[in-house]
C-alpha cells in the first residue's frame, strides 16, 4: 500500500489524511455498533468512492452484481455451505445493492452472514458426526478440489455427500502424516469446533468491514474499508510501535497462548509471563476479570492493548505446572524491532569457497514511517530511509563493504515518501517516480538530496510478493542502471497509490466518540522514470533464480478487477551506467552454470515440475493406496517441508538476516561476480 501527499484530485482530503495519521487513533475508542452509524458509514464510503477513486466509475447495477458475487465468495469460496436455493434467494437483490447502499441500507451484509452462520453450524454438526464414522479408504473415489468445477449444492443430500468426502479427505490427510486414527479424529473435532466458534464471534463492525471492502474491491483489489480496529492495526504496521505488554499471542484450541515475549516490553521487564503460558482472563486496572477462554484472538488482543502507563491484569495458566497465577503489568510503548530494517556484513570467503569480498546485506521488510511522530517533530521517529542510512553508515564504520545486497523479498510496500528517500540513498538527485492523478496530470517526485550515501556495486533481490513501494525502488535501480535485480521473473505488479482518509464529513467528528473507521482508496497510479507502469507487469529481474513461489498464481495480474498496464512520458534522468547487456550476459552465464551443477537447485526444479503437474488438478483421490503411492513418488514430506520453508522465508529473515542456503549463496556468488566485473572495467578504463 502507499501513503503519499494527496494528489490535486484529492486535495479536499489532504488535511483529513494528515490529521488521521498524525493525531490520535486511540486503543480504547468508541466503535461503530449501532445501525445509524452503520448507515452513515455506508453512505459516506459510497460518496467517497464515487468522488475520489481514480477510475471515476459510478456505483451502479454492474457494481451491485459484482458486489453480491464477491461477498458470497468471501463467505463461501469452496461452495461448502450455501445451497443453490440460498443463492437464488440472494439474486433478487443483485441489482439493488447499489441503491440500498446509497441510502445506507447494509442489511444484505448482516442477513447473508447470518444465513452463512446458520449453514456453517449445520455443516459443523454434521461433520462432527462424520468424523467418527468408519470410512473406507480402499474404494476408488475422488473429491473435487477446484470450486470452479462445481455449483452450489442443490439439496441436503448433495451437500451431505460433499461433506462426507470432505471429512474423509481431512482424515486421510492426517492418516497419511502417520497420525493414529483416534488422534486424527480428535484433531478434526477440535478443528471443526474452532471453525464454528471463531466465525460465531464475528462482530457487527467486522461484517460491515467485509461488506464495504467487497464493494471497494469491485473497483480495484487495493481499495478497502478499515474498521476502527483494523485502522489501529494499520497504524501499528506503519509506526512499528504499539502500547501494550509486549507479547505475541496465538490461538490454540480455544486458549490464548503466549507465542513470544517481545524484548524491551512490559512482560519482558516483569519476567513472569513465559511462552506457552495461557491467558484465561483479563482485567483493566482494578476492575473485574473478563473470561477470555474460547474468545476470538482479535478481541483478546483488544482487551490487553491499551494506553501506555495504564495497568492490565492477566490471569495466567502456567505451561510448566498448570497453576493459575495473576500478573499485574503496566502497559508501555513497544518497539516492533523484528519488522524494522536490519543489516549484516558477510565475509564471502566463509560461505563461498574461492571467493573473497565483504558484502553488506540490508533486509527491508516494509517501507514504514511514523507519520504522527514526524508531524510532532520527534527527533527519532521511525523511518525506513533513516534506518537504511544508519545501516549504510554502520557498514562504513566497520571498514566498508565491496558490495551491497538489498533484500526486498516479501516486502509488500508502505509509504511512497520512504521509497523515494531510500532510492535517494543510492542514486544522485533526480526523478524517482511519476504519479498520474485522476485528472490525468503527471507529477514527478524527485530525490532532492545531492549525492548518494553508497555508490558501489548494488544488487536488489525481489520476488512475486515484492510490491508497491518495493517496485518503485527496484524500478529506480533498474532504470538508472545503478545495480542489478535478482529473484523471481518479476515483482508483484502493484502500480497504484492509495490514500487513507477518515470516513467522516467533519474532520473532528470522531473526537466526539463517533469513529467510523477509514477508507483506503486508490487515487493515483505511479510510473517508473522510463515511463512504464509497474501495474500488472511489475519490475522484471535481470537474473532469474528458480523458486517455487515464482510459479504460483501470485501477483496483480491474477487479481480480479486489477487495473491495466499503461505508460506515460519518459522523465528526464541520467543513467549511472553500472549495468549493460554485456555485463548481464556474463553474469547470467556464470550463474546458469552454477545452478545446473547445484544439487539443491536441481531439487528445487524437481519440486517446481511436480507443482506444475498438480497445479491444474481438479480432483484428488480418496483411495489410501493411490494417495500413498502419489506421496511416495513425490516425496511429499520433503516437498511439504520445503514449501513450508518457502512460505516462512519472511519470518526466518526477521530472525536471521540472509540465512545460509543455496538460494542466498547464489545471490552472493552473483554479487561477487558483479563486483569483479565492475572492478575489471575500472582497471581497464584507467
Amino acid at each position: 500500500m502507499k501513503l503519499n501527499p494527496p494528489s490535486k484530485a484529492a486535495s479536499a482530503l489532504s488535511l483529513c489524511m494528515v490529521f488521521l495519521l498524525g493525531t490520535a487513533i486511540f486503543a480504547q475508542q468508541a466503535t461503530v455498533s449501532d445501525s445509524a452509524s452503520d448507515s452513515t458509514t455506508a453512505k459516506r464510503v459510497c460518496a467517497m468512492v464515487s468522488r475520489f477513486h481514480i477510475s471515476g466509475k459510478p456505483i451502479n447495477d454492474e457494481i451491485s452484481q459484482k458486489l453480491m458475487k464477491r461477498f458470497i465468495k468471501q463467505l463461501d469460496p469452496q461452495k461448502l455451505y450455501f445451497y443453490k436455493s440460498d443463492i437464488e434467494g440472494f439474486d433478487k437483490d443483485k441489482t439493488q445493492l447499489d441503491d440500498k447502499l446509497a441510502v445506507g441500507d447494509v442489511n444484505f451484509a448482516y442477513e447473508s452472514f447470518d444465513l452463512y452462520l446458520k449453514r456453517l453450524e449445520e455443516r459443523m454438526e454434521y461433520a462432527q458426526q462424520l468424523v467418527d464414522v468408519d470410512h473406507d479408504f480402499n474404494i476408488d473415489e475422488s473429491i473435487v478440489v477446484d470450486a470452479k468445477e462445481q455449483d452450489f449444492a442443490k439439496d441436503q443430500s448433495e451437500m451431505n455427500e460433499r461433506w462426507r468426502k470432505r471429512v474423509k479427505y481431512d482424515l486421510l490427510n492426517l492418516i497419511l502424516e502417520d497420525t493414529k486414527l483416534e488422534e486424527a479424529r480428535e484433531q478434526l473435532h477440535k478443528r471443526y469446533r474452532n471453525n464454528l466458534r471463531t466465525m460465531a464471534q464475528t462482530d457487527k463492525s467486522e461484517k460491515l468491514e467485509m461488506y464495504l471492502s467487497s464493494l471497494t474491491h469491485c473497483f480495484d483489489p487495493h481499495s478497502s474499508y478499515m474498521s476502527p480496529q483494523t485502522l489501529e492495526d494499520f497504524r501499528i504496521s506503519m509506526e512499528l510501535s504499539l502500547d501494550g505488554i509486549g507479547a505475541a499471542l496465538r490461538s490454540e484450541d480455544g486458549f490464548t497462548v503466549v507465542a513470544e515475549i517481545v524484548p524491551g516490553g512490559a512482560a519482558d521487564a516483569d519476567g513472569r509471563l513465559k511462552p506457552g503460558d495461557k491467558i484465561v482472563a483479563v482485567a483493566q486496572e482494578d476492575g473485574e476479570f473478563v473470561d477470555v477462554v474460547e474468545m476470538k484472538l482479535s478481541k483478546v488482543v483488544r482487551y490487553i492493548r491499551g494506553k501506555r502507563g495504564t495497568i492490565v491484569q492477566l490471569r495466567v495458566k502456567k505451561e510448566k505446572n498448570n497453576a493459575v497465577e495473576t500478573y499485574e503489568l503496566t502497559r508501555k510503548k513497544i518497539e516492533l524491532s523484528t519488522s524494522e530494517v536490519k543489516g549484516k556484513i558477510i565475509e564471502t570467503g566463509e560461505r563461498l569457497p574461492g571467493k573473497t569480498g565483504r558484502i553488506g546485506v540490508i533486509s527491508i521488510p516494509s517501507f514504514y514511517r511514523d507519520f504522527r511522530g514526524a508531524q510532532r517533530g520527534d527527533e527519532n521517529f521511525k523511518s525506513t530511509a533513516r534506518d537504511v542510512r544508519k545501516v549504510l553508515n554502520d557498514f562504513r564504520d566497520q571498514g566498508g563493504v565491496d558490495g551491497v545486497v538489498v533484500d526486498l523479498r516479501f516486502n509488500g510496500g508502505g509509504a511512497l515518501s520512504e521509497a523515494i528517500e531510500v532510492s535517494g540513498l543510492f542514486v544522485d538527485e533526480g526523478p524517482v517516480v511519476q504519479v498520474k492523478q485522476m485528472d490525468g496530470e503527471r507529477k514527478i517526485h524527485s530525490d532532492v538530496e545531492p549525492g548518494a550515501v553508497y555508490t558501489g556495486p548494488l544488487v536488489v533481490v525481489c520476488n512475486r510478493l515484492s510490491a508497491s513501494a518495493s517496485e518503485i525502488f527496484a524500478g529506480v535501480i533498474k532504470d538508472y542502471k545503478r545495480g542489478i535485480i535478482i529473484g523471481d521473473t518479476t515483482t508483484h505488479g502493484k502500480g497504484t497509490v492509495q490514500n487513507v482518509m477518515p470516513v467522516s464529513n467533519q474532520m473532528f467528528s470522531f473526537l466526539r466518540g463517533q469513529d467510523l473507521g477509514a477508507l483506503k482508496l486508490t487515487i493515483n497510479q505511479f510510473y517508473r522514470v522510463n515511463g512504464d507502469s509497474t501495474q500488472n507487469r511489475g519490475v522484471r529481474s535481470d537474473i532469474v533464480l528458480p523458486s517455487l513461489i515464482d510459479n504460483m498464481d501470485l501477483g496483480e495480474s491474477f487479481l480480479d478487477d486489477a487495473m491495466e498496464f499503461d505508460q506515460t512520458e519518459v522523465a528526464q534522468f541520467a543513467p549511472v551506467g553500472l549495468v549493460s547487456p554485456q555485463i548481464l550476459d556474463q553474469l547470467k552465464q556464470s550463474s546458469a552454470k552454477r545452478i545446473v551443477a547445484d544439487k539443491e537447485f536441481k531439487e528445487t526444479q524437481s519440486e517446481i515440475d511436480k507443482y506444475l503437474e498438480k497445479k491444474n488438478q481438479k480432483t484428488i483421490s480418496l483411495n489410501e493406496t493411490v494417495r500413498r503411492k502419489e506421496l511416495s513418488t513425490d516425496k511429499d514430506k520433503e516437498d511439504k517441508k520445503k514449501e513450508e520453508e518457502e512460505k516462512a522465508k519472511k519470518e526466518a529473515a526477521d530472525k536471521e538476516i540472509f540465512k545460509k542456503d543455496h538460494y542466498n549463496d547464489e545471490i552472493l556468488n552473483i554479487t561477487v561476480d558483479y563486483m569483479n566485473v565492475l572492478k575489471n572495467m575500472n582497471t581497464v578504463q584507467r
